[in-house]
């Protein structure tokens, strides 16, 4: 089963790890240089509440989940994240009072072009502290990351919470996530604390595992990657990918999954390819609405659009009684689905099955 996502997952592949291991490096560089980044009002708080893990809700937000993918000896760690328009105090981006040349100039402007008036811009400024305390280890890493977020007045929601997302490079291990977002002069301060386990990909030598599997909707392929760690809406990136996931699994009846995930644990050969089947199947409860093509990967890192049209018999019968029939293809209904993945390694012959939820609406 060949797609543009597929070659695309094979041709950056190596750019990926490439890129991402030099990232790595700067990294590292940094740590050495900046042990303590977090202001002492703001670890104070954060300290206070890490044995019990109470949240502190002067900006009250939720992280949702995380997803990792490899980045040399570490992994990629993606935090997802909610908090309320309102709580992140958006204000008018445009000035109060203008120089009156400027201001006249602006007015003339308006009134020439009145009809290409943009809204009003709102922003909203925060800090975000990260604070990774390693549990079964020392690790410990202090990340600074400023939060800068402009968006359309006129659709402006004041009660929408929005997704936004925001990665490190991190050891394997099992951590402690304790976050912080705060106002730009500390008076405000909300925290939250979560727990989550890195594998070692090289620690997979006797049997198959993946990355947390999750649907795209949109993947797009950036100039470069990243040199500093950002806070993204509803997308993250990935060395070069700048990755949207569906967030909750749902999906319309003409949408396909495109479903992304890495393998851990694959052989190569002797050049460095990979030779590995995915078979793919969805179950509607125990019965199998759909079953695909086997797909194959010569590279661990996997994204696969998959359609969701279902093949049907249907029987016609004609005005002398006969009956004739033919294959039709069909949307699948609404209801919830699990997409099974039977995932085998030809050249170690390691086998792994996953699945994974999702609901047609």
């Amino acid at each position: 089963m060949k797609n543009k996502n597929h070659i695309i997952a094979s041709i950056i592949f190596g750019l990926i790890l490439s890129m991402v291991s030099s990232s790595n490096l700067a990294f590292q560089e940094q740590e050495k240089a900046a042990v303590e980044i977090i202001p002492k009002k703001v670890k104070t708080v954060i300290q206070e509440g890490m044995d019990t893990q109470q949240a502190r809700l002067d900006i009250p937000f939720t992280i949702i989940k995380n997803f990792y993918l490899p980045a040399q000896q570490r992994m990629h760690t993606i935090f997802l994240f909610k908090v309320k328009n309102a709580d992140l105090g958006f204000v008018s981006a445009t000035p109060e009072a203008e120089a009156p040349e400027k201001k006249k100039k602006k007015e003339e402007e308006e009134e020439v072009s009145s009809f290409e008036a943009t809204p009003t811009q709102l922003q909203a400024h925060a800090n975000i502290f990260l604070y990774f305390k390693q549990i079964d280890g020392p690790n410990e890493k202090e990340v600074y990351v400023p939060l800068n977020l402009q968006v359309d007045g006129m659709s402006y929601v004041s009660d929408r919470e929005d997704i936004y997302t925001v990665g490190y490079p991190i050891p394997p291990g099992k951590y402690l996530l304790s976050m912080a977002i705060t106002s730009l002069n500390l008076e405000k301060i909300g925290t939250q604390y979560f727990q989550f386990s890195l594998p070692n990909a090289a620690s997979f030598t006797e049997e198959l595992e993946t990355t947390p599997i999750f649907f795209a909707r949109n993947i797009n392929r950036m100039a470069a990657p990243e040199i500093r760690t950002e806070v993204h809406k509803d997308f993250f990136t990935y060395s070069v990918l700048q990755i949207e996931p569906n967030m909750n699994n749902i999906f319309s009846p003409v949408e396909n999954l495109d479903i992304f995930f890495f393998i851990l644990g694959a052989e190569p050969n002797e050049v460095g390819r990979n030779d590995i089947d995915v078979n793919y199947a969805v179950l509607k409860g125990e019965e199998t609405a759909i079953r695909f093509a086997p797909s194959k990967c010569d590279s661990p890192l996997v994204s696969q659009p998959l359609p969701m049209k279902r093949t049907v018999l249907v029987t016609t019968t004609d005005k002398d009684g006969k009956a004739t029939e033919k294959k039709e293809q069909r949307d699948l209904g609404p209801g919830k689905y699990t997409l099974t993945l039977d995932i085998k390694d030809n050249l170690s012959g390691k086998t792994l099955k996953k699945s994974i939820e999702f609901e047609i609406k």
